[in-house]
């Protein structure tokens, strides 16, 4: 995980998002119902929306947008270290086992339901014993409703290595969107450890 000069709260805005100002928020079908008799439009939109012109709604239950399900723990030459994050319940006891300076990635599996969501992003801050260690901030994308799990790797990371950094780090994860709108707020626990 690269390392910031000063760590924040995860809650605080990203300096490069207080510059930037959203389209202003359109339901799927305001989108489709825009420029009806342009046939090229027509087709274009369905193209990037898919097959959102029907109503996509994954789980009945649940209001959200978007879905989490899944976090996966990617390191080369280990079998992949599968969370499963569709009960809420189970979101605050995710943990993951590193060894020492391997180079991993984070994968997020998720739906979209009900209407697009516009500048999707992933936000953690990492402590230690109390102590701010790191705050990204990671743009995962624009996605249209759809029927199909979604899938984001964030960029390859070196897990700390020495004595000083083996330990277990505390992470405050969010999902969020342009507009604010928090899809999932969690804590879970990463060990840098000497060996697996």
């Amino acid at each position: 995980m690269a390392r910031d000069e000063e760590a924040h709260d995860v809650d605080q805005e990203n300096p490069v998002d207080a510059l930037y100002k959203p389209p202003v928020q359109k339901s799927v079908m305001e989108i489709l119902a825009c420029d009806e008799g342009d046939e090229s439009l027509k087709r274009y939109k369905e193209a990037l929306l898919g097959n959102a012109v029907d109503a996509v709604i994954v789980d009945p239950a649940d209001p959200k947008v978007v879905l989490l399900r899944e976090i996966v723990l990617l390191v080369d030459g280990r079998p992949d270290a599968v969370q499963d994050l569709s009960d809420s319940k189970k979101l605050e006891s995710t943990s993951f086992r590193l060894k020492e300076g391997v180079h991993y990635k984070l994968q997020f599996k998720f739906y979209v339901q009900r209407e697009m969501v516009t500048g999707l992003r992933y936000s953690h801050k990492v402590t230690k014993m109390g102590i701010p260690v790191i705050n990204e901030h990671l743009m995962v994308g624009s996605y249209g409703p759809k029927s199909e799990l979604i899938t984001y790797t964030t960029p390859s990371e070196e897990a700390p290595s020495g004595m000083m950094s083996r330990g277990k780090y505390k992470v405050h994860s969010k999902f969020t969107d342009d507009y604010k709108n928090v899809f999932a707020k969690w804590e879970w626990t990463l060990e840098i450890a000497k060996d697996w």
